[in-house]
């Protein structure tokens, strides 16, 4: 099967979009992860930077992603025309 123009510049964006939140899941997870030790000589609300980034921050972060995942795609979807029902 033999994608059309269309089909390939939606399947560029979509790749562009999935590599990019993954580098921000990469940053959050990992990087964030080996400066743990350096985070929790800071404190926030009271408890250590690192321990409270890991325990709260980053659910949030992973939340925002799936929220900025849905979105935009739904944006793409309309923008290429993929969105249409049978």
């Amino acid at each position: 099967m033999k994608l059309d123009e269309r089909q390939r510049a939606y399947w560029r964006s979509n790749l562009t979009l999935t590599l990019t939140l993954l580098g921000v899941w990469f940053g959050v997870t990992f990087v964030g992860g080996y400066f743990a030790a350096e985070l929790n000589t800071l404190s926030f609300l009271g408890f250590p930077l690192g321990f409270y980034l890991f325990a709260q921050g980053s659910l949030l972060i992973y939340l925002v992603i799936i929220v900025i995942y849905v979105v935009v795609m739904n944006r793409m979807d309309r923008k290429y025309r993929m969105d249409v029902r049978r």
